[in-house]
């Protein structure tokens, strides 16, 4: 599972101009699940998700997590971060795991973080949909739940 969190101001997803999700401070999320991704990865990435030092402290120094400042998060669905664009010009998707299977596990992972306590807001799954935000710093984190970077 691999995840771009960014730490942001405000955040909404539109689709077909209807706003479906909307957050002020906090984090916008982009999710890719990949096709071997189990509820271990789930696990791994909430609480990573939820942990992460990335909210300044009165010094101005990155100690605070999404929980410690009561941020809210815009989860988006984005199978393309599974795109494998190493060789030749057109990515290849074969990584990401079929629709069914991957709202599956976001589905899991919107109800880990809101186990947490945290409040999460979402996209629409599988459609075309426009996310502004507007980037605090701007602070974006790339996570792996394999490790891979």
């Amino acid at each position: 599972m691999r995840a771009v969190v960014q730490r942001v101001l405000h955040g909404k997803v539109t689709v077909e101009n209807t706003i479906v999700g909307e957050i002020t401070q906090g984090l916008v999320v982009l999710v890719g699940v990949s096709i071997d991704d189990t509820i271990e990865d789930v696990n791994y990435i909430a609480d990573k998700i939820a942990n992460l030092r990335i909210f300044d402290d009165n010094g101005g120094k990155m100690n605070f997590s999404i929980l410690d400042v009561s941020g809210e998060i815009l989860l988006v669905s984005q199978f393309t971060l599974l795109g494998d664009a190493r060789k030749g010009r057109r990515p290849n998707y074969m990584n990401a795991a079929k629709p069914n299977d991957a709202l599956h596990l976001f589905n899991k992972l919107c109800e880990k973080l809101k186990d947490m306590g945290l409040s999460v807001k979402t996209g629409k799954f599988g459609a075309m949909m426009q996310v502004s935000l507007i980037n605090d710093g701007p602070v974006t984190i790339l996570l792996d739940s394999k490790k891979t970077f």
